[in-house]
């Protein structure tokens, strides 16, 4: 099992930037992919960004693409989402997950979430 722990939430105004960290720790040899996603209050989940251990593939959904990029730190067991020109729309509850697949994602391990506000 692997543990996770996000970090980075915060307020920021509309245009601002939050960098959030996702720290890994435990069995990390048993994921092979890290994603992250949010959640806005009756909304539901859905997927950001995603970015394998091996070979840094990243996949973006496709209206934060551009906005947000999703990197890591493997000496740290980390990932980050930088996220810049935040909207409003962008405030929802951050959660990061680790999964293993190849063509569909087993999301086994999540994260206790941090919280992004952006007001206008």
């Amino acid at each position: 099992q692997v543990q996770l722990v996000e970090s980075g939430g915060g307020s920021v105004q509309a245009g601002g930037s939050l960098r959030l960290s996702c720290a890994a720790s435990g069995n990390t040899a048993s994921y092979n992919w890290i994603g992250w996603f949010r959640q806005a209050p009756g909304k539901e989940r859905e997927g950001v960004a995603q970015i394998s251990r091996v070979g840094r593939r990243t996949d973006y959904v496709a209206r934060m693409k551009g906005r947000f990029t999703i990197s890591q730190d493997n000496a740290k067991d980390t990932v980050y989402l930088q996220m810049n020109g935040l909207k409003p729309e962008d405030t929802a509850m951050y959660y990061c997950a680790a999964g293993a697949g190849v063509s569909v994602v087993d999301w086994n391990s999540w994260g206790q979430g941090t919280q992004v506000t952006v007001s206008s």
